[in-house]
């Protein structure tokens, strides 16, 4: 893995500037982590098949582009062909970039992905789902997202918990209502 890379996993904010201030040479998933929006754009026009590499780490530019945050990068990406609904390839986290998006608390790239057909019910591993993880973070927006694109609240997690019992958990009783009342 790139130090950039590396430091963006870390969210080391000042070493990410300090490398970016060389302007270097970015590859697709340096420049889909980073936001560099043109610089994706400039690397799939040269070669179309970027859009579906691999990261060393198990993750391809999109799933990149939706956890950290730069959903006018992904919106590229999935324009470009990036299919929605692929499994990490990494062995600890075997999510799809919605997975992704949504333990960023990213709504516009969640918005994007199930707009183009992401399956708002994808389970990876311990059986957890997209509104599980909305729902652990509180995050009201985003659980009505996926519930409007048919996620399904009575799905439960490998050890029987369902999103309302994560929204419990987390102490959003809103949520907890709202996920409950189906």
């Amino acid at each position: 893995m790139s130090e950039l890379l590396a430091a963006v996993y870390r969210a080391d904010e000042e070493r990410v500037a300090e490398l970016l201030a060389s302007d270097p040479e970015l590859d697709v998933f340096e420049a889909a982590a980073v936001g560099r929006t043109e610089r994706v754009r400039e690397l799939l026009d040269a070669d179309p098949d970027l859009v579906e590499a691999w990261a060393e780490d198990g993750f391809t530019p999109l799933h990149l582009a939706a956890f950290f945050r730069q959903p006018e990068t992904a919106r590229l990406l999935v324009e470009r062909g990036a299919p929605v609904d692929v499994v990490a390839r990494n062995e600890e986290l075997r999510v799809t970039p919605l997975q992704s998006a949504v333990a960023a608390r990213e709504e516009e790239t969640a918005a994007l992905l199930v707009e183009r057909g992401a399956n708002p019910n994808a389970r990876h591993e311990g059986g957890f789902t997209p509104l599980h993880a909305a729902a652990q973070h509180g995050d009201e927006p985003v659980v009505a997202l996926l519930l409007a694109h048919g996620a399904d609240p009575t799905i439960a997690a490998d050890d029987g918990r369902t999103a309302a019992d994560f929204a419990r958990e987390g102490g959003h009783a809103a949520l907890v209502q709202q996920l409950s009342a189906g």
